[in-house]
């Protein structure tokens, strides 16, 4: 059962990230019959030493040290300043192994897992970050089975979540899973927030629209965003790069790093992403713009590709606006 948790800090912790786990499992709800949980903020530096925050003006204190993680049924690392590039002290590395042999869960809310990376937990396990840590996490752990698109991952007991308000849904899908969805929603109504939200992270992914820093198929790309409504073959934008469908190909994956038709399809998503939050024109509309052709077929790639579908995803980036 889910009865002991502790949250760990490293100086630099994230206030919001600590507060997430804070509000999930440090309130006394007991007035609305939920669970009160054995809560308590634990320092990794020193017991009683002050913590900075990455917000300048205030710093953390607490009189546990890392000691208090050795009853935890569930010990969390919320996210902090420099996460990627910094040591982390041995004995906060032991005290998190030490937790996944004795049977409890261990989470990490964005950065807070390259903390876990560093412990080992990360080997062979599928893991979530924040988009803009995925590549730095893949890199430093190729053991590690990054997933880019997802708010959070559950690898029993190693729990990890994307970005920031990521951590709200990783910490619900805890108590959902130890306690039921009775409890985790009650939770989530007393936060005013979703018990679930539909879709991943690549829905917030930050997307310009890029410009090709290519050589010999710029030209092309340049044409194909201004034609996205359009439907072209190899063939075509072959002959308007003067080559041959074959040599086209090859550069264009050699430029782009992907397929023409992976590159088409992405930049149509993107467009019907922007076309979602700053219009109000129909599904049928933005399908035909976008080239998808229809509603239906505009909803299954934006699945595909977002994890969410176009009413969705309007509804999370526009609001009462948008119903």
């Amino acid at each position: 059962m889910l009865n002991n948790v502790a949250v760990v800090l490293l100086d630099g912790v994230h206030p919001f990230e600590l507060g997430v786990v804070c509000e999930v499992f440090g309130l006394d709800r007991s007035d609305a019959g939920l669970p009160v949980y054995d809560f308590a903020v634990v320092s990794a530096e020193a017991p009683g030493a002050s913590l900075s925050t990455h917000v300048a003006g205030f710093t953390v204190a607490t009189p546990y040290g890392l000691d208090r993680l050795e009853a935890a049924d569930l010990v969390v690392v919320p996210a902090g300043s420099t996460y990627a590039v910094r040591e982390y002290p041995p004995e906060m590395l032991d005290a998190l192994r030490r937790a996944v042999d004795r049977g409890a869960r261990v989470l990490s809310v964005c950065s807070g897992v390259f903390v876990l990376g560093a412990a080992g937990l990360l080997d062979g396990r599928r893991c979530a970050v924040h988009w803009q840590h995925v590549d730095t996490l893949a890199r430093q752990y190729p053991r590690a089975r990054v997933e880019p698109d997802v708010l959070y991952v559950d690898a029993d007991p190693v729990i990890t979540s994307a970005g920031t308000a990521a951590g709200i849904d990783a910490c619900l899908h805890i108590v959902r899973k130890e306690q039921g969805p009775e409890i985790a929603n009650a939770i989530a109504r007393r936060m005013v927030v979703p018990p679930h939200r539909d879709g991943g992270q690549a829905q917030y992914v930050e997307r310009p629209l890029p410009r090709s820093q290519c050589d010999t198929v710029g030209e092309v790309l340049a044409w194909m965003e201004r034609h996205l409504d359009e439907e072209v073959t190899v063939e075509q934008l072959a002959a308007r790069a003067l080559m041959s469908p074959r040599t086209f190909a090859r550069r264009f994956q050699q430029e782009t790093g992907t397929t023409p038709y992976r590159w088409l399809l992405r930049q149509r998503v993107l467009l019907a992403q922007e076309l979602l939050e700053a219009t109000d024109e129909t599904m049928d509309f933005i399908a035909d713009r976008t080239g998808f052709g229809t509603a239906a077929a505009l909803r299954h790639q934006f699945v595909r590709s977002l994890g969410t579908t176009p009413n969705a995803y309007r509804r999370t980036f526009r609001g009462s606006e948008a119903a």
